[in-house]
């Protein structure tokens, strides 16, 4: 498929689906015990990037798995991003947390726009995707303690539609949620990625309406 860079800008300076978008992935409790997430400071500030790169005639962009560990995100799969640091602005977190987990350089990197940003209740992020491409093959060295490994995600495949499926999954290897989500290499991507993949998904799809 082809996607053209420049009315994907544009689109993403119109008004963008937000909720819209997002609510449909969102998974729902379904156990007797739910998590409960009460925060006491303002929800920090954080991007990830949403890397467009052609392959083999498709435009894809990069996921990542986390390492397993306690908490309530380890081992699922992520975009590449974090928190931003004192003075950053929301574009130059994403493209610094990008070099540094997945190993592309910053100045590889076009920007294309930025979607709604996203409250992860479970982290108290608040998040901004920001949305970018990189003219040539990317090389992807990823980050050893915060990536276990790369997924490669087709944005043709993201179209399809039949492209988002539900099934029960184990949250936190605790909580029972019924999620929606998208399966990428035989993995399951749900909860916040989920939904904010769902945004540019829309945003697409509302380029070839």
């Amino acid at each position: 498929m082809k996607l053209d860079y420049s009315l994907l800008s544009q689109r993403l300076k119109a008004p963008l689906p937000g909720p819209q978008a997002h609510e449909p992935l969102r998974a729902i409790p379904i156990g007797l015990i739910t998590p409960r997430f009460e925060h006491r400071s303002p929800p920090r500030p954080g991007s990830v990037l949403i890397l467009l790169y052609e392959e083999r005639g498709k435009i894809m962009f990069p996921l990542t798995k986390r390492p397993d560990y306690l908490g309530a995100h380890g081992g699922q799969i992520s975009l590449p991003g974090g928190k931003a640091e004192t003075g950053e602005t929301r574009i130059e977190t994403a493209l610094r947390e990008a070099e540094e987990e997945i190993g592309v350089p910053a100045s590889q990197i076009e920007i294309v726009g930025e979607l709604t940003e996203f409250f992860v209740i479970p982290s108290n992020f608040l998040i901004t995707p920001i949305v970018g491409f990189l003219r040539g093959s990317p090389e992807f060295i990823p980050d050893s303690k915060e990536v276990k490994k790369i997924i490669n995600a087709s944005v043709e495949d993201l179209l399809q539609v039949d492209a988002v499926h539900t099934k029960e999954i184990l949250a936190a290897k605790m909580f029972p949620m019924m999620a929606p989500h998208f399966e990428i290499e035989n993995e399951v991507v749900w909860g916040a990625t989920a939904m904010m993949i769902n945004e540019f998904r829309m945003v697409v799809q509302s380029l070839k309406s």
